[in-house]
């Protein structure tokens, strides 16, 4: 196959030669790695179905309960053992503790991740900050959650605590990767300049990464927001999730259940269009 001339809009090119074929090689180690996992796990679950103990369940009837069930508690939602003023204050608990974590966790998580980025700390701090952070965030919240309740206690305190413990890991991670995409010429410029290391953050680094970090922490107070709701069931932090699991677990009214999981939903909507809209003002610069 000879290529004699390749035409473009500024003049044609002229070339003369011969392609030789490429060969592409199919299997290789990686994909056959990849290849023995996915049998493996198809193999394994294969296995876990057929030695479940089903305790004799009909499936096809256990499907129309359950689509029964769902219909009672969406279509037919409905108040019994709280009035509505009493589950949109429970709501609100949970909205605090959700703003509290976020606004503690952001502070914290602003001063280490300034230490934490490779372009404005020594690497021994990054490295040392960056395994910290990478074993909070290895663990799950409601670990954390459990952890200071065994010292504070089960209540709204252990719950702030240890969402504040893991939106610091998360944040931390965050806020450093946004910092390390800054210009690196800027810093240099600022550093020949005479400027010390808090001119540097307070002139450039924090102004350039604003919308990043507004952008991070809303995202980080709507997690903590669906968190909140099963800390107030797992760790008895209060709020809307303590009466879903009232309602579904000491009451079984799946009616009750459906109005507080609209609740939910309505408010992590809210939640994501101020971010959404936020985020949009930011950018445009007003």
């Amino acid at each position: 196959m000879e290529l004699k001339s390749i035409s473009v809009d500024s003049g044609t090119i002229k070339q003369a030669g011969r392609f030789k074929p490429i060969k592409i090689r199919t299997v290789n180690k990686a994909s056959l790695v990849i290849k023995g996992t996915l049998v493996l796990l198809v193999i394994l679950t294969i296995f876990g179905f057929q030695s479940f103990d089903y305790k004799q369940v009909n499936f096809v009837e256990a499907a129309g309960l359950t689509l029964k069930n769902l219909k009672t508690m969406f279509v037919e939602p409905k108040l019994s053992h709280i009035s509505f003023e009493e589950a949109l204050y429970q709501v609100m608990i949970t909205l605090g503790l959700a703003f509290l974590t976020t606004l503690f966790g952001s502070i914290i998580a602003l001063l280490l991740g300034l230490f934490a980025a490779q372009n404005l700390s020594p690497k021994t701090v990054t490295v040392a900050i960056k395994g910290l952070v990478a074993f909070i965030r290895s663990v799950p919240t409601v670990l954390w959650v459990l952890i200071f309740a065994v010292s504070a206690g089960l209540g709204s305190e252990a719950a702030v605590i240890g969402m504040t413990f893991h939106s610091v890991g998360y944040l931390i991670k965050a806020y450093s990767e946004s910092f390390e995409e800054m210009d690196e010429g800027i810093i240099e410029a600022l550093r020949a300049s005479g400027a010390n290391w808090w001119h540097i953050v307070f002139q450039a680094v924090l102004p350039s990464s604003i919308t990043y970090l507004i952008s991070w922490t809303f995202l980080r107070f709507e997690i903590n927001f669906a968190v909140a709701v099963a800390m107030g069931a797992a760790a008895g932090a209060g709020g809307i999730g303590f009466d879903m699991f009232m309602a579904s677990g000491f009451y079984y009214d799946i009616r009750e259940v459906g109005v507080i999981t609209y609740f939910i939903l309505i408010f992590a909507i809210i939640l994501e269009l101020g971010a959404t809209k936020v985020k949009r003002n930011l950018k445009n610069g007003n």
